[in-house]
């Protein structure tokens, strides 16, 4: 009971991080899409013309929409599981095997598509930096200048704005492996009382059939020696 405990008030810690988390990836991605009118940074690239503007090819704003998917999903997802298992503390229960099994292949699948996402966020922010270093000493330096108004896009927050996404990303990732290792240990304890069950129920039934047998009912090893002959 008590390692019982323990595991659901860490899956329990795990999931209200994770919650955090998704809300630091959909908040800030959704104000990015906000402030350049739809369009997404992450791959997208330019040339800066002679009036210091920059002529963006925009890249396809699916790379923003998958990130911000992934944040909703781990939003719904840890609400969920928040109330699943705050239920069963309460109630002093526990999750059945199946639904630990479930679980831990829930939070494995998350834990590749928060890598996907981050690994999305990380070098499509790279590869927009790459052109602003160009003619800024930094991508920190650009944010709030008026590089696009072709566009009519507004850069004040790009910065912090894609830099909260991956740190929520990252960190997320790494919130999922701990959720994982939790539900893989579960998985494993369930299994190993399976098995000292299955093997507490074959010795009794050897038991069982021990005292049932001829030899052992009346107390003696041997058959008993007939003297009348």
């Amino acid at each position: 009971m008590a390692l019982t405990n323990v595991l659901l008030l860490s899956q329990i810690a795990g999931y209200v991080i994770g919650l955090i988390l998704s809300l630091c990836i959909i908040v800030p991605m959704s104000m990015h899409q906000d402030e350049f009118k739809g369009h997404c940074l992450l791959f997208s690239h330019g040339v800066w013309n002679q009036d210091g503007q920059l002529d963006v090819a925009w890249a396809s704003r699916a790379y923003c929409d998958y990130v911000i998917v992934v944040g909703v999903l781990m939003f719904l997802t840890c609400s969920i599981q928040i109330y699943r298992l705050s239920m069963f503390m309460y109630k002093g229960l526990d999750s059945s095997f199946l639904s630990a099994f479930l679980e831990a292949v829930g939070c494995m699948m998350l834990c590749g598509l928060t890598v996907t996402a981050a690994v999305i966020v990380t070098l499509g922010f790279m590869t927009w930096c790459q052109n602003i270093v160009q003619r800024f000493p930094s991508c920190e330096v650009a944010a709030g200048q008026n590089i696009d108004k072709a566009d009519n896009i507004t850069t004040s927050g790009f910065y912090m704005e894609i830099g909260s996404t991956q740190f929520g990303t990252w960190a997320a990732f790494a919130t999922w492996v701990g959720l994982a290792v939790f539900s893989t240990i579960k998985v494993c304890r369930y299994h190993q009382l399976e098995n000292i069950q299955v093997s507490m129920y074959r010795e009794r039934q050897r038991l069982v059939n021990e005292s049932g047998s001829p030899t052992t009912q009346d107390g003696r090893s041997t058959p008993p020696i007939d003297i009348a002959h």
